[in-house]
């Protein structure tokens, strides 16, 4: 059996960042070193809280959770609680962790974390799957930067290639609520010798908007695990009003679990590798500008997935999140909730 891959998950929790911390955990091929919050869809210091239920909720309070960064780069920072309500758990108002506390300081733990692995070979350095703003690795980019010899590989959930935005025309809300920051890892990426022949995988709005909890899915998870199905019912609820009054959407897109299958299992999206930059001004502000057709002739900075299989994806996630075995996971998704 493979060793376990090192990873730090960096995150804004979120509902769908709390789904997808639950993969992760529940996943044994990644050995995740800690968790650290930025600013995004809810304050930094209420998603680390957030972090915290969701690590009690799957028994796992061996791992350390750091505040990052409280502000964007340059702009005003603008949460998304209207999408993941007050308490940033679907207004589910689950009780505050009290055993364990958040610690402060994400970019240096990050940075001494990275600088440990540094001379460590390639299959030992430590990744980072990133399902919120790119703060945090920003700043990590700006004062740590010989630490990325450190880094393995870096997913991100952020962006769009062709697929239309979610919090403007173009825009997906990661790379919009701090779009410098965006733009300063993907020019390091394309730039910094340290990160030559990186590149990052962007798991964008056009693999992520296949991925939809239908109430269908909903009602098989508390069938199958009632206590596991319970606690995501109770988070998602108002992620699904929230999609049926915003998108038309019988159910709610969870974005973030899709980045953390990937890193697990490359077969669950494909795509290409370009150049890719992300717009700081006007009214594009966020929007990731692919180079497809290599216009430019800079850099491949970054790889762009196009394609994923939801089923493929949804099996995954029950097997390891609810717990069921592959045969009777199949047997309800293709015999009875999909259809």
């Amino acid at each position: 059996m493979n060793a376990a891959k090192k990873v730090i998950i960096d995150c804004d929790p979120g509902i769908d960042d709390a789904l997808a911390l639950m993969l992760a955990l529940a996943s044994p091929e990644l050995e995740i070193l800690g968790i650290t919050v930025v600013c995004g869809n809810v304050p930094a210091r209420m998603g680390a809280e957030n972090a915290l239920k969701i690590l009690k909720q799957m028994g796992r309070m061996d791992i350390p959770v750091y505040i990052g960064e409280e502000s964007p780069l340059v702009r005003a920072y603008v949460d998304a609680m209207d999408t993941h309500g007050e308490d940033g758990l679907g207004e589910s108002h689950y009780p505050e962790v009290t055993k364990m506390r958040p610690r402060t300081g994400a970019v240096q733990f990050l940075a001494r974390m990275l600088e440990q692995a540094a001379k460590a070979p390639e299959e030992e350095k430590i990744s980072i799957i990133a399902l919120g703003p790119m703060t945090n690795l920003a700043r990590l980019m700006r004062q740590y930067p010989e630490s990325l010899a450190g880094l393995g590989e870096l997913v991100s959930m952020g962006g769009s290639y062709k697929s239309h935005g979610n919090c403007s025309p173009v825009a997906e809300y990661n790379y919009w609520c701090d779009p410098h920051a965006a733009g300063e890892v993907y020019a390091g990426f394309a730039a910094l010798p340290v990160l030559r022949g990186k590149r990052i995988h962007m798991i964008g709005l056009d693999v992520t908007r296949e991925i939809v909890l239908t109430p269908n899915l909903l009602e098989y998870m508390c069938c199958l695990n009632p206590e596991r199905g319970d606690f995501i019912r109770r988070i998602t609820r108002f992620y699904f009003d929230f999609h049926w009054k915003q998108e038309g959407i019988i159910g709610c897109v969870i974005n973030d679990p899709l980045a953390v299958a990937y890193f697990i299992d490359r077969t669950m999206c494909s795509g290409f590798a370009a150049h890719t930059e992300v717009e700081t001004e006007g009214i594009c502000l966020g929007q990731t500008v692919v180079d497809d057709h290599d216009f430019w002739k800079r850099e491949k900075n970054s790889h762009i997935l196009t394609k994923t299989d939801a089923l493929q994806f949804m099996k995954f996630f029950f097997m390891r999140v609810i717990g069921e075995c592959e045969e009777r996971v199949l047997e309800g998704l293709m015999g009875r909730v999909l259809r």
